[in-house]
C-alpha cells in the first residue's frame, strides 16, 4: 500500500475526483507542454456526466490560463480502466494535436495512467487489516505505531498540517452564511445548527454540535473552499467533525488527534487499496462509508479501544453504509451529500460506542466488509454511481 499522504490531500472542493483530480492532471499536462498554443480536453463517463455541477471545466480552464481550452463531453463513453476518464491534447497554432495523454481520476484526488503501477511507491508490506491487527497485537502496539514505523519522518508534520486545515474548514464553515452556488438555492445551515446546539442539554448538545461541524466542512466544500480529502471531498466532513468534537469536549491534545489521523488513514488506505473510495466507481458507500469507517476507528482509539475494538468499530462504520448510492442532485455535492456527512459522523460515534461495549470479537471482519463493498459497488447500476441519472438526482 502507498503512504497515507495519498489519503489526505488539502485543496479546493467541491469534488476530489471531479475537481481536485482534474486540476492536478491539468497542472501536470500544462507543465509538460509549455509551448502548446491551446489545449483540448475530452471528458468521459461520470466525469462528463456530472462535470459541470462539480466545476470540472471551470477548474481545468483556470489551470490552463492564459491559454484557451476546448472541451468535448462524452458521458456515454466509459473508458475500460475507470469511469472518470479524461484525455488531454496539446494543440499547435493550427489546432492540430501534437501530444496527448489519457488519465483517470480514481478518487481522493489521485490521478493514474497506464504507467502508474510501475511508478507507485509502496511503504506498507501488508494489504489487509487482519494481517496488520495480528501484527500489532503480537507486538503490543497501536495502529498509529505501525504507521509511524513505515512512513517517512515528516509524516507527523504533514498530519499536523492536515489537522490545522481540517479545523480551519470547520471554523470558516461555522462563520459563513448565504446560499451555496450551483442553482439549488440551498442555504448554509451549519452556523444555525451550531447556535441551536448550544441551547440543548449536554446529552443532546454533543450530537447536534457534531452535525454542525460536519455540515460546516461539507458546506465549505460545496462552495469550493479548502478542505481535506478524508478520503474524498464529498465525504470531507465526517472525520474532522468527529476529531474536532473529541478535542473540544474530551480534552484531546493535538498529539492525540494526529495519532488518530494516522490510524484513520491506515483504514482508509486498506479500503482504497482493496476496493475503492470513488463514488463514480462504487457509489457513496465508498465515500461516506469509508469516511465513517475511518472516523469510527479514530474515535475508538481516542477513547481507549484495543486493536480489536478499533477494527470492529471501523467494520461497523463501513458495513452500515453498504449499498449507499451516489445520486447527487444536479451533479452538485450538496443534496444528499451534506446531510450524509452529518449522519456519517454521528454513526461513527455510535460504532465507537458499540465497539467499546464489546470485547472486540465479531464474526465479520473489516476486510470482508471491504470485499463486500467492492462487489456491491460493481453490482450497482451505473445510474446510481455519480452520473445524476437515477435516484434523488431525478427529482430535478
Amino acid at each position: 500500500m502507498e503512504s497515507i499522504k495519498e489519503i489526505y490531500r488539502i485543496g479546493h472542493g467541491p469534488s476530489s475526483s471531479h475537481t481536485m483530480g482534474p486540476r492536478f492532471a491539468a497542472e501536470r499536462f500544462k507543465r509538460e507542454n509549455p509551448d502548446a498554443s491551446s489545449f483540448r480536453v475530452t471528458l468521459y463517463g461520470s466525469l462528463a456526466a456530472t462535470g459541470k455541477g462539480h466545476l470540472t471545466d471551470v477548474t481545468i480552464m483556470e489551470t490552463f490560463l492564459p491559454k484557451l481550452v476546448k472541451f468535448d463531453w462524452k458521458p456515454d463513453i466509459v473508458l475500460p480502466f475507470h469511469t472518470n476518464g479524461m484525455k488531454f491534447e496539446a494543440l499547435d497554432a493550427e489546432g492540430k494535436s501534437r501530444k496527448e495523454w489519457t488519465a483517470y481520476s480514481v478518487g481522493g484526488g489521485k490521478i493514474v495512467d497506464e504507467h502508474t503501477k510501475e511508478n507507485e511507491v509502496h511503504v506498507y508490506e501488508h494489504n489487509s487489516m487482519t494481517e496488520i491487527m495480528e501484527l500489532v497485537e503480537r507486538k503490543g502496539q497501536d495502529y498509529w505505531e505501525y504507521v509511524k514505523e513505515r512512513e517517512e519522518s515528516d509524516t507527523w508534520d504533514f498530519l499536523f498540517e492536515v489537522w490545522q486545515a481540517m479545523k480551519n474548514s470547520i471554523k470558516e464553515g461555522l462563520d459563513a452564511d448565504g446560499v451555496l452556488p450551483g442553482g439549488l438555492n440551498l442555504r448554509r445551515k451549519a452556523s444555525d445548527y451550531h447556535v441551536k446546539a448550544n441551547g440543548y442539554r449536554p446529552s443532546l448538545r454533543s450530537r447536534c454540535l457534531t452535525m454542525a461541524y460536519a455540515m460546516a466542512v461539507s458546506e465549505q466544500n460545496a462552495s469550493g473552499g479548502i478542505v481535506v480529502t478524508a478520503p474524498t471531498c464529498g465525504s470531507a466532513g465526517v472525520l474532522p467533525a468527529v476529531l474536532y468534537h473529541a478535542q473540544n469536549n474530551h480534552e484531546m491534545t493535538d498529539k492525540h488527534i494526529i495519532k488518530a489521523l494516522a490510524t484513520a488513514g491506515l483504514f482508509g488506505n486498506v479500503i482504497k487499496n482493496n476496493a475503492s473510495i470513488s463514488g463514480a466507481e462504487v457509489g457513496c458507500q465508498g465515500e461516506v462509508g469509508s469516511a465513517c469507517a475511518m472516523a469510527s476507528a479514530a474515535a475508538n482509539q481516542l477513547y481507549g479501544g484495543s486493536p480489536q475494538q478499533i477494527e470492529y468499530a471501523a467494520e461497523m462504520g463501513l458495513e452500515h453504509h453498504l449499498g449507499m448510492t451516489c445520486d447527487p442532485m444536479c451533479g452538485l455535492v450538496q443534496i444528499p451529500c451534506i446531510e450524509r456527512n452529518a449522519f456519517g459522523a454521528l454513526r461513527a460515534f455510535d460504532a465507537n460506542l458499540k465497539a467499546m461495549l464489546s470485547d472486540g470479537k465479531h464474526l465479520v471482519s473489516f476486510d470482508k466488509v471491504v470485499e463486500v463493498m467492492k462487489q456491491t459497488g460493481h453490482d450497482l447500476p451505473s445510474i446510481y454511481k455519480e452520473t445524476s441519472e437515477g435516484g434523488l438526482a431525478k427529482l430535478i
